[in-house]
């Protein structure tokens, strides 16, 4: 790519549907303090140790903690496992962990293997400092599937576990079955709707990454356009509540930018995914307008869009919705 090609490339204009609803946001902000004190109770939980089981639904669940290559050393990785079959790697976003997916682990544990791990710097996974460009990371993660003698995988992500997929799968297309991609800017994209990456660049204000409950509860706050189960916002703040998460976390977003991620999509990724793509978005979402993934055809061919009803957060807001959507492309045959 040349400086030259990246210039061409313009902004797509926010439409007004979501910018009507930065406003609802602000409103719902308003909530804030209340929430956090409804949330002030929930205290940090221990640590996890490898082969320690634990009832998802009704699924056991197998915590494991490996290392794999990556950093020029290794990267210990937190992730946890059931069933057997098709392998489903489950990756996260911000401010969440393994669990955001847990519905879905139990709803398709006993037809696959699936996988949700804790990305790098999150949960319980490796929070040493290292490599942290979100194609660095994927490289990373693909060292982990190596070593779990993972050969194919379905990818099924949201928010920025999806940018990490999204290199992983252009790097490595012949690994990946089926993409499921979640809540991350595709081929339009605006700064305005990305206001975190000056909040998480900012070292004064980045802070707030090692404060979960105000990280988590201001995100459910003001971009989930359903209520959140209050078990499953307060397993959040207890997941987001591991040390040195406040430090890990930022480093993503100094070692690249918004901007660079939509140029890498638009200049080599997305031409890169030969394999079948979903794309799933939450239809109330402001930040991730849904007039930005009609006639997403017209730059992937092969690719379908899931509207979901739900906000930004539809594995939590919809979960069963979200489930239909994942296993109904899951069912679809490979070409």
């Amino acid at each position: 790519m040349t400086i030259s090609s990246a210039e061409r490339l313009e902004y797509t204009e926010i439409p007004e549907r979501a910018v009507a609803l930065f406003a609802e946001e602000r409103q719902r902000m308003a909530q804030l303090p209340d929430r956090l004190a409804k949330f002030a109770s929930v205290a940090p939980r221990d640590g996890d140790k490898d082969g320690d089981v634990e009832l998802v639904g009704e699924t056991e669940v197998v915590h494991r903690f490996v290392e794999a290559e990556g950093d020029s050393e290794t990267v210990r990785w937190h992730y946890v496992e059931a069933g057997e079959g098709e392998s489903i790697v489950f990756l996260h976003g911000l401010p969440e962990s393994w669990f955001m997916w847990h519905r879905q682990i139990d709803a398709l544990a006993s037809s696959h293997r699936v996988i949700a791990i804790d990305l790098k710097g999150y949960g319980q996974s490796d929070k040493r400092t290292g490599d942290y460009r979100q194609e660095g990371v994927a490289e990373q993660l693909l060292a982990l599937l190596d070593k779990l003698n993972v050969d194919r995988f379905n990818l099924v992500t949201h928010d920025r576990g999806s940018v990490i997929a999204d290199y992983l799968g252009a790097n490595n297309p012949s690994r990946v079955l089926r993409y499921l991609r979640g809540e991350q800017h595709l081929y339009h994209f605006h700064p305005d709707l990305a206001p975190q990456e000056l909040l998480f660049t900012d070292p004064a204000r980045s802070v707030i990454l090692g404060q979960p409950h105000s990280i988590v509860l201001g995100a459910y706050t003001s971009i989930a356009h359903y209520p959140i189960d209050d078990d499953d916002v307060s397993r959040t703040i207890q997941e987001f509540s591991y040390p040195k998460i406040g430090w890990a976390v930022p480093r993503y977003f100094g070692s690249s930018s918004f901007r660079k991620e939509w140029i890498d999509r638009r200049t080599r990724l997305m031409q890169a995914w030969d394999f079948p793509v979903l794309i799933m978005e939450g239809t109330h979402d402001s930040r991730q307008p849904r007039e930005f993934y009609e006639g997403v055809e017209q730059h992937m061919p092969d690719a379908k869009v899931a509207l979901i009803d739900a906000g930004h957060f539809y594995v939590f807001e919809n979960p069963t919705e979200t489930t239909t959507v994942i296993s109904s492309f899951l069912a679809d045959p490979l070409p």
